[in-house]
Protein backbone atom coordinates (compact mmCIF):
# COMPACT_ATOMS: atom_id res chain seq x y z
CA UNK A 1 0.00 0.00 0.00
CA UNK A 2 1.43 3.39 -1.12
CA UNK A 3 1.85 5.60 1.72
CA UNK A 4 0.11 8.99 2.03
CA UNK A 5 2.08 11.62 1.31
CA UNK A 6 2.27 13.96 4.61
CA UNK A 7 1.54 16.83 3.00
CA UNK A 8 -1.88 15.49 2.20
CA UNK A 9 -2.44 14.32 5.48
CA UNK A 10 -1.97 18.02 7.03
CA UNK A 11 -4.19 19.44 4.50
CA UNK A 12 -7.04 17.27 5.47
CA UNK A 13 -6.42 17.79 9.01
CA UNK A 14 -6.55 21.54 8.51
CA UNK A 15 -9.60 20.96 6.23
CA UNK A 16 -11.39 19.12 8.91
CA UNK A 17 -10.54 21.59 11.50
CA UNK A 18 -11.88 24.09 9.63
CA UNK A 19 -15.32 22.33 8.80
CA UNK A 20 -15.51 21.57 13.09
CA UNK A 21 -15.20 25.35 13.12
CA UNK A 22 -18.84 27.24 13.93
CA UNK A 23 -20.06 30.38 15.04
CA UNK A 24 -22.34 30.62 18.30
CA UNK A 25 -24.41 34.15 18.18
CA UNK A 26 -25.12 34.85 22.28
CA UNK A 27 -27.59 37.16 23.65
CA UNK A 28 -25.85 38.69 26.64
CA UNK A 29 -27.38 40.66 29.78
CA UNK A 30 -25.39 43.87 29.79
CA UNK A 31 -24.40 43.59 33.52
CA UNK A 32 -22.70 40.19 32.65
CA UNK A 33 -20.58 42.69 29.50
CA UNK A 34 -17.56 42.15 31.13
CA UNK A 35 -17.02 39.00 31.90
CA UNK A 36 -18.42 37.67 28.91
CA UNK A 37 -16.01 39.66 26.44
CA UNK A 38 -13.15 37.94 28.33
CA UNK A 39 -14.62 34.56 28.47
CA UNK A 40 -15.30 34.64 24.88
CA UNK A 41 -11.91 35.52 23.76
CA UNK A 42 -10.40 32.65 26.31
CA UNK A 43 -13.05 30.23 24.26
CA UNK A 44 -11.96 31.69 21.08
CA UNK A 45 -8.46 31.55 21.78
CA UNK A 46 -8.79 27.65 22.91
CA UNK A 47 -11.05 26.19 20.09
CA UNK A 48 -11.70 27.23 16.51
CA UNK A 49 -15.25 28.60 17.14
CA UNK A 50 -16.15 31.95 17.18
CA UNK A 51 -18.94 34.21 19.35
CA UNK A 52 -20.52 36.92 18.20
CA UNK A 53 -21.87 38.53 21.31
CA UNK A 54 -24.74 41.49 21.35
CA UNK A 55 -25.70 43.04 24.71
CA UNK A 56 -29.12 44.42 26.52
CA UNK A 57 -31.87 43.85 28.91
CA UNK A 58 -32.88 40.04 29.32
CA UNK A 59 -36.54 41.15 29.02
CA UNK A 60 -36.32 42.94 25.74
CA UNK A 61 -33.91 39.76 24.70
CA UNK A 62 -37.23 37.52 25.67
CA UNK A 63 -39.22 38.84 23.36
CA UNK A 64 -36.87 39.12 20.80
CA UNK A 65 -36.07 35.02 21.39
CA UNK A 66 -39.77 34.69 20.89
CA UNK A 67 -40.17 36.23 17.73
CA UNK A 68 -37.28 34.32 16.31
CA UNK A 69 -33.94 36.46 16.88
CA UNK A 70 -31.51 34.45 15.47
CA UNK A 71 -29.55 33.54 18.78
CA UNK A 72 -28.15 30.51 20.05
CA UNK A 73 -27.46 31.03 23.57
CA UNK A 74 -29.29 33.02 25.89
CA UNK A 75 -26.96 34.52 29.70
CA UNK A 76 -30.20 36.02 31.15
CA UNK A 77 -29.70 38.27 34.15
CA UNK A 78 -32.37 36.12 36.16
CA UNK A 79 -33.41 32.20 36.18
CA UNK A 80 -37.36 33.28 35.24
CA UNK A 81 -36.95 34.23 31.56
CA UNK A 82 -34.43 30.96 31.00
CA UNK A 83 -37.22 28.72 32.03
CA UNK A 84 -40.18 30.82 30.72
CA UNK A 85 -38.35 29.51 27.12
CA UNK A 86 -38.29 26.22 28.60
CA UNK A 87 -42.07 26.17 28.74
CA UNK A 88 -42.73 27.76 25.36
CA UNK A 89 -40.77 24.80 23.99
CA UNK A 90 -37.69 27.41 22.68
CA UNK A 91 -34.81 26.21 24.48
CA UNK A 92 -33.97 22.86 25.85
CA UNK A 93 -34.08 22.09 29.73
CA UNK A 94 -31.52 19.92 30.44
CA UNK A 95 -28.95 22.89 29.29
CA UNK A 96 -30.60 25.66 31.83
CA UNK A 97 -27.48 26.28 34.52
CA UNK A 98 -27.04 29.44 36.48
CA UNK A 99 -23.50 30.89 35.63
CA UNK A 100 -22.63 33.70 38.32
CA UNK A 101 -25.18 35.34 41.32
CA UNK A 102 -25.54 38.76 40.64
CA UNK A 103 -24.43 41.32 43.64
CA UNK A 104 -26.60 44.57 43.60
CA UNK A 105 -24.52 48.13 45.04
CA UNK A 106 -26.15 51.31 45.84
CA UNK A 107 -23.37 53.59 44.03
CA UNK A 108 -22.51 57.55 43.62
CA UNK A 109 -20.15 58.83 40.94
CA UNK A 110 -19.93 62.17 43.27
CA UNK A 111 -19.57 61.58 46.82
CA UNK A 112 -16.09 59.58 47.69
CA UNK A 113 -15.76 60.86 51.25
CA UNK A 114 -19.34 60.32 52.21
CA UNK A 115 -19.92 56.18 52.85
CA UNK A 116 -22.67 55.03 51.55
CA UNK A 117 -25.48 52.52 53.43
CA UNK A 118 -28.67 51.84 54.21
CA UNK A 119 -29.31 55.35 55.72
CA UNK A 120 -28.27 57.03 52.78
CA UNK A 121 -31.77 55.92 51.45
CA UNK A 122 -33.67 57.34 54.58
CA UNK A 123 -32.02 60.83 54.63
CA UNK A 124 -33.51 62.64 51.43
CA UNK A 125 -29.92 64.18 50.67
CA UNK A 126 -30.19 63.82 47.30
CA UNK A 127 -32.03 64.17 44.10
CA UNK A 128 -32.61 61.70 42.04
CA UNK A 129 -32.08 57.69 42.55
CA UNK A 130 -31.23 56.00 39.18
CA UNK A 131 -32.96 52.03 39.09
CA UNK A 132 -33.09 49.77 36.42
CA UNK A 133 -36.54 49.47 34.64
CA UNK A 134 -37.71 46.56 36.93
CA UNK A 135 -40.20 45.02 34.20
CA UNK A 136 -37.15 44.51 31.80
CA UNK A 137 -34.03 43.74 33.86
CA UNK A 138 -34.03 41.78 37.43
CA UNK A 139 -31.30 43.88 38.96
CA UNK A 140 -34.13 46.94 38.88
CA UNK A 141 -36.51 44.39 40.28
CA UNK A 142 -34.23 43.78 43.28
CA UNK A 143 -33.40 47.31 43.56
CA UNK A 144 -36.92 47.47 44.01
CA UNK A 145 -37.64 45.15 45.96
CA UNK A 146 -34.98 46.78 48.02
CA UNK A 147 -36.56 49.65 48.35
CA UNK A 148 -39.78 48.29 49.77
CA UNK A 149 -38.05 46.21 52.35
CA UNK A 150 -37.00 49.23 53.82
CA UNK A 151 -40.30 50.56 53.67
CA UNK A 152 -38.86 53.41 51.84
CA UNK A 153 -41.17 52.80 48.49
CA UNK A 154 -43.62 55.85 48.69
CA UNK A 155 -41.13 57.93 50.13
CA UNK A 156 -38.89 57.63 47.22
CA UNK A 157 -41.26 57.62 44.56
CA UNK A 158 -40.24 60.99 42.79
CA UNK A 159 -36.21 60.96 43.35
CA UNK A 160 -36.91 57.76 40.74
CA UNK A 161 -35.47 57.84 37.12
CA UNK A 162 -35.28 54.40 34.91
CA UNK A 163 -32.68 53.15 32.98
CA UNK A 164 -33.82 50.94 30.27
CA UNK A 165 -31.04 48.34 31.58
CA UNK A 166 -28.39 48.09 34.09
CA UNK A 167 -25.75 49.83 31.84
CA UNK A 168 -28.04 52.95 30.82
CA UNK A 169 -28.45 53.16 34.34
CA UNK A 170 -24.86 53.08 35.56
CA UNK A 171 -24.81 56.00 32.77
CA UNK A 172 -27.18 58.20 34.71
CA UNK A 173 -25.20 57.78 37.83
CA UNK A 174 -22.28 57.89 35.89
CA UNK A 175 -22.61 61.09 34.06
CA UNK A 176 -24.50 62.48 37.24
CA UNK A 177 -27.72 62.65 36.13
CA UNK A 178 -28.45 60.69 39.17
CA UNK A 179 -26.88 61.43 42.57
CA UNK A 180 -26.96 57.52 43.28
CA UNK A 181 -28.29 54.42 41.70
CA UNK A 182 -28.88 50.95 42.56
CA UNK A 183 -25.94 49.24 39.84
CA UNK A 184 -24.29 45.38 39.56
CA UNK A 185 -21.21 45.31 41.62
CA UNK A 186 -19.39 43.87 38.36
CA UNK A 187 -19.87 47.20 36.60
CA UNK A 188 -17.73 48.84 39.63
CA UNK A 189 -14.92 46.63 39.22
CA UNK A 190 -14.28 48.01 36.06
CA UNK A 191 -13.89 51.51 37.52
CA UNK A 192 -10.04 51.81 38.68
CA UNK A 193 -10.88 54.99 40.53
CA UNK A 194 -13.95 54.26 42.35
CA UNK A 195 -12.94 53.68 46.34
CA UNK A 196 -15.15 51.82 48.90
CA UNK A 197 -16.77 54.45 50.20
CA UNK A 198 -18.53 55.75 46.82
CA UNK A 199 -20.49 52.35 47.19
CA UNK A 200 -22.91 49.94 49.23
CA UNK A 201 -22.90 46.36 49.08
CA UNK A 202 -26.32 45.30 49.33
CA UNK A 203 -27.03 42.33 51.94
CA UNK A 204 -28.71 39.57 50.26
CA UNK A 205 -31.44 39.66 52.70
CA UNK A 206 -32.61 42.80 51.45
CA UNK A 207 -33.50 41.51 48.22
CA UNK A 208 -34.56 37.80 46.42
CA UNK A 209 -30.97 36.45 45.18
CA UNK A 210 -30.09 37.51 41.79
CA UNK A 211 -29.70 34.14 40.06
CA UNK A 212 -28.28 34.67 36.86
CA UNK A 213 -29.01 31.81 33.77
CA UNK A 214 -27.32 30.88 30.69
CA UNK A 215 -29.26 28.08 28.03
CA UNK A 216 -29.17 26.71 25.01
CA UNK A 217 -32.03 28.20 22.59
CA UNK A 218 -33.50 25.50 20.08
CA UNK A 219 -31.74 27.60 17.30
CA UNK A 220 -28.34 26.42 18.53
CA UNK A 221 -29.31 22.83 19.17
CA UNK A 222 -26.79 21.49 16.44
CA UNK A 223 -24.53 24.36 16.97
CA UNK A 224 -20.85 22.79 18.09
CA UNK A 225 -20.22 26.15 18.86
CA UNK A 226 -22.70 27.05 21.17
CA UNK A 227 -22.82 23.83 23.09
CA UNK A 228 -18.93 23.90 23.25
CA UNK A 229 -19.28 27.85 25.09
CA UNK A 230 -21.55 26.75 27.58
CA UNK A 231 -19.52 24.22 28.81
CA UNK A 232 -16.43 26.53 29.03
CA UNK A 233 -18.78 28.89 31.67
CA UNK A 234 -18.74 26.24 33.99
CA UNK A 235 -15.25 25.96 33.38
CA UNK A 236 -12.33 26.85 36.21
CA UNK A 237 -11.16 29.36 34.65
CA UNK A 238 -14.32 30.62 33.32
CA UNK A 239 -15.54 30.90 37.31
CA UNK A 240 -12.43 32.65 37.99
CA UNK A 241 -13.17 34.92 35.46
CA UNK A 242 -16.73 35.36 36.52
CA UNK A 243 -15.64 35.86 40.40
CA UNK A 244 -12.72 38.60 40.03
CA UNK A 245 -15.64 40.16 38.13
CA UNK A 246 -17.35 40.98 41.37
CA UNK A 247 -20.11 37.78 41.04
CA UNK A 248 -20.64 35.27 43.35
CA UNK A 249 -20.04 31.94 41.90
CA UNK A 250 -23.06 29.66 42.36
CA UNK A 251 -23.26 26.62 44.09
CA UNK A 252 -22.82 23.28 41.85
CA UNK A 253 -26.54 22.71 40.50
Amino acid sequence: MRAVPLAILVFTFALTTVCQAATVRVAVASNFSGPMKKIAREFEASSSHKVVLTFGSSGKFYAQIRSGAPFDVFYSADEQKPTRLVSEHLAEAKSQFCYAVGVLALWSANRPQVALNELTLSQASFSKLAIANPRLAPYGAAAVEVIKTLGLWDALQKSLVQGENITQTFQFVQSGNADLGFVALSQLQLQPETSANTYWIVPDSLHTPIRQDAILLNRGQDNAAAMALLEFTKSAKARTIIENFGYRIPDSD
